[in-house]
């Protein structure tokens, strides 16, 4: 496995981390960590990262063909990113930013690809 590949994974898991902390710190109050919920989600985000067999063609989970996430965890990480990604600009903008401009770029790669 190659070093661009578990570099995107770490950056993949470092922009999950921040989400999902900043979500549980806003939405269920929690102050110097993660409640039991979100502490699950993570773990479970995380294992679905550390086991993708496609890093190497996607950037993040959203641009994905497969979804690998039980239908209840998908929609607890949606609910989370619909949430953090907008907010998150202001804490992270450079992650947040970077995130988004990945984003783009795989969409727009994925559409001519067709």
């Amino acid at each position: 496995m190659g070093r661009s590949i578990e570099s995107k994974r770490e950056r993949e898991k470092e922009m999950l981390s921040q989400m999902i902390s900043f979500y549980c710190r806003r939405k269920h109050r929690c102050k110097g960590g993660l409640c039991a919920e979100c502490d699950a989600l993570k773990k479970y985000a995380f294992g679905r990262s550390d086991k993708c067999p496609f890093m190497e063609t996607k950037t993040f989970c959203s641009n994905c063909k497969v979804h690998c996430y039980k239908a209840e965890m998908r929609n607890r990480i949606r609910d989370v990113m619909r949430f953090s990604g907008p907010r998150i600009l202001m804490y992270h903008p450079y992650d947040a930013l970077r995130h988004a401009f990945e984003t783009y770029r795989e969409k727009r790669r994925m559409k001519n690809e067709k």
